[in-house]
C-alpha cells in the first residue's frame, strides 16, 4: 500500500492508470489542504480479506491516525450530590438482594471475565532488579539504598507470604537449591529466575489468571479458580449450572483448558453444582492496522501489513455473541479470598437487583408504547421515570414525537456500574458527557480521553469523586427477549492511539473504544456507589502482599 499526496489532477490520472494496470485497490480522501491517496496491493487485499476486515474499515483507521480521536467533552463530574452516582443504604441493599433472588428465575445469568492479560507486566521491577544485581556486597548495599528496588526487597523479604511460595521452594529443591540459604547469602537472582522463567514456574510466561493468588491451608487458588467460586454465589442458573465466559489470548487457551480440567471437579463437588465454562479469543477481524510515525502503514520485514489486537474494546464482539439475559462483568485480577467475598457478593446482587427493577419498568413501558394504546397519564409517568431514573430529559421533544422518542431511549442495552470512591487510582471515572449533538449522558471516561490542557475540563476532573473499578451488571436483551446488536451502540470516535515499537522501530497503534467506555456509549447507564473493599486488583506481584489478599 502507498500513501501519496496529490496536488495536481494530472498526477492523479497517472496514478489511476498505474493502479488499474497492477490490480491495486485505491482510496483517497481530503485531509485539511491535502488529498491522501491510499493504495493496497493484491497481497495487501488478500491479507486484509483473510482477517475478515473490510478495506473501508482499514482506510477509516488510517484516517483516525491522521486526524486523531477527538477529546471527550465532559460536562460535569458524576457525584452523589448531583444524582450522577446513586448511594444505597442498608435497607435498599437488602431489598435489592431479595429482588434479585426472586426475579432471577427463568433468566440466563452469566459471568463475563476479560482474562487475556499477560502476567509479565506484574514482574517489571523484578526483571529490572535481576538485570542489575550480581549478589556482591556492593550490589547488596546499593540495592538496600535504592528506592527503585524497594519492591524487589519487599518481595524477597516477604516471599513466604505468597501462595506460590511452596511451589517455588519445591522446584528450587529439585535443582539442589535451598531458598533460605539463597536469601541468607543474598543470592536472590536464582529465586527470581525460577519464579519467572520456563525452567521454573514460568510465571512471566503465563496469563495473570493462572497465577496462584490466595492460600487456603493445604492448597492455593489461582485467580481463575477464585472466579469459579465467586460465580457460585450470583451466577447460578435454574438448571444448577454456573455459567462463566473467559476471554483469553490464543496462546494461552490450551493452558486455561488444562487448568480447568484439573480443578473443575473440586468445585463442582464442593458446591454441588455444574460449571458451564466458555472461552473465546479476541477476533482477528477486530485487529487494527499499525502505522509509522508519518502515518504510513507499518510493514513487517516480509512486506506484509502489521495488524495489532485493538484492546479490550474489541471484546464487544465477544459479548455480542452471548445468548443470556444478565451479564456480570469483572476483570480477572480483581478477586479476593473467601473471607472477603460476602460484601462483594452482597453488592453484586444489589447491582443486579437494581438493574432488574429498572428493566422491569422499562419493559412494561415498552409494551405499552408498542401497543399504540397510550394516554397522557401513562406518558407523564414515563417522562418522570426517564428523568428520575435514567437522567433522560424530554423538555425539547415535540409532544407528538414523544412516544417514539421514549421508545427509542427505553429500548437499549442497560448497564448498572459499581463506582468506588476515588482514592488516587489511575483510570476512568463517571462523568456527564456532552456529545457532538449536544446530548448529555452518563459515561465512564478515561483520563486519556480528556483534554487536560483545557482549564475548564481539568477543573471538572478535579471535582471527580469516584473511580471505575470495572464492576458491571448488564442487560443485553430487549423487552421481547431478543438480543440487542451491541455493535450498534458503540461510539467509534472514542478510540485511543498510543506509541509502541516493533523490531526497534516506533509505530502508532490504535485501540478500539474501550469495552466499558465508548463501546457502551449509547447504553442506558446507571452508576451506583460500591465500597472500596470490592476493588482489589493485582497489578504488580507485591499487590498480593496486601492484607486483602492474605
Amino acid at each position: 500500500m502507498l500513501s501519496v499526496i496529490i496536488n495536481k489532477t494530472g498526477r492523479f490520472r497517472v496514478l489511476y492508470n498505474f493502479v488499474q494496470m497492477y490490480n491495486f485497490s485505491f482510496y483517497f480522501y481530503q485531509n485539511t489542504s491535502k488529498i491522501i491517496l491510499i493504495m493496497f496491493t493484491k497481497e495487501d487485499q488478500n491479507q486484509i480479506k483473510k482477517k475478515e476486515i473490510s478495506l473501508e474499515n482499514v482506510v477509516a483507521q488510517i484516517k483516525f491516525f491522521e486526524s486523531g480521536f477527538p477529546f471527550v467533552n465532559i460536562y460535569q463530574a458524576a457525584q452523589i450530590e448531583n444524582g450522577g452516582v446513586l448511594q444505597l443504604n442498608s435497607l435498599e441493599i437488602k431489598r435489592l438482594n431479595s429482588f434479585f433472588e426472586q426475579h432471577k428465575q427463568g433468566k440466563t445469568i452469566l459471568k463475563f471475565v476479560p482474562a487475556s492479560g499477560a502476567a509479565s507486566r506484574m514482574f517489571k521491577q523484578l526483571f529490572s532488579f535481576k538485570e542489575s544485581y550480581d549478589a556482591s556486597e556492593t550490589a547488596y548495599n546499593n540495592y538496600l539504598n535504592d528506592t527503585g528496588f524497594n519492591s524487589a526487597f519487599k518481595f524477597i523479604n516477604e516471599i513466604q507470604h505468597f501462595s506460590f511460595y511452596n511451589d517455588l521452594k519445591e522446584i528450587l529443591n529439585k535443582h539442589q537449591l535451598d531458598i533460605d540459604a539463597l536469601i541468607k547469602n543474598k543470592d536472590f537472582n536464582p529465586i527470581i529466575d525460577f519464579l519467572l522463567s520456563e525452567k521454573g514456574l514460568q510465571y512471566a510466561l503465563l496469563p495473570k489468571g493462572l497465577l496462584k493468588f490466595h492460600s487456603y491451608g493445604d492448597y492455593s487458588r489461582t485467580a481463575f479458580e477464585e472466579h469459579l467460586v465467586e460465580a457460585f454465589y450470583y451466577a447460578l442458573n435454574d438448571d444448577g449450572n454456573a455459567h462463566i465466559h473467559f476471554t483469553v489470548s490464543p496462546e494461552h487457551l490450551e493452558k486455561f483448558n488444562s487448568h480447568l480440567a484439573s480443578v473443575k471437579n473440586r468445585y463442582e463437588n464442593e458446591f454441588k453444582i455444574k460449571y458451564q465454562i466458555q472461552f473465546s479469543i479476541q477476533k482477528e477481524s477486530t485487529d487494527t492496522i499499525a502505522v509509522d510515525i508519518e502515518n504510513k502503514p507499518f510493514r513487517e520485514s516480509d512486506g506484509s501489513l502489521l495488524f495489532r489486537p485493538a484492546g479490550h474494546g474489541a471484546l464487544i464482539d465477544n459479548l455480542n455473541e452471548l445468548d443470556c439475559d444478565i451479564v456480570f462483568i469483572k476483570n480477572i485480577d480483581n478477586i479476593v479470598p473467601d473471607r472477603l467475598k460476602p460484601e462483594t457478593i452482597l453488592y453484586k446482587k444489589a447491582l443486579a437487583g437494581y438493574l432488574m427493577e429498572v428493566q422491569t419498568r422499562l419493559h412494561k413501558y415498552l409494551r405499552v408504547l408498542n401497543s399504540g394504546k397510550i394516554d397522557e397519564v401513562a406518558i407523564a409517568e414515563m417522562v418522570d421515570f426517564a428523568k428520575d431514573y435514567l437522567h433522560i430529559t424530554t423538555e425539547n421533544i415535540d409532544k407528538q414525537k414523544l412516544p417514539e422518542f421514549l421508545k427509542t431511549k427505553f429500548n437499549r442495552p442497560i448497564r448498572v456500574c459499581g463506582m468506588v470512591k476515588n482514592e488516587g487510582e489511575p483510570g476512568g471515572g463517571p462523568f456527564w458527557v456532552k456529545n457532538k449533538n449536544d446530548e448529555i449522558s452518563l459515561q465512564i471516561v478515561e483520563s486519556s480521553q480528556i483534554d487536560l490542557s483545557n482549564t475548564q475540563q481539568k477543573e471538572i476532573v478535579s471535582r471527580s469523586t469516584h473511580f471505575n473499578p470495572v464492576d458491571l451488571v448488564c442487560g443485553i436483551k430487549d423487552f421481547r427477549g431478543k438480543k440487542f446488536d451491541l455493535k450498534k451502540y458503540v461510539d467509534n470516535d472514542t478510540g485511543f492511539i498510543s506509541i509502541k515499537s516493533k523490531n526497534g522501530k516506533e509505530l502508532k497503534a490504535m485501540e478500539l473504544p474501550g469495552l466499558w467506555n465508548g463501546a457502551m456509549a449509547d447504553w442506558i447507564t446507571i452508576f451506583v456507589e460500591v465500597p472500596i473493599i470490592t476493588f482489589n486488583p493485582v497489578k504488580t506481584i507485591n499487590d498480593l502482599l496486601r492484607k486483602e489478599h492474605q
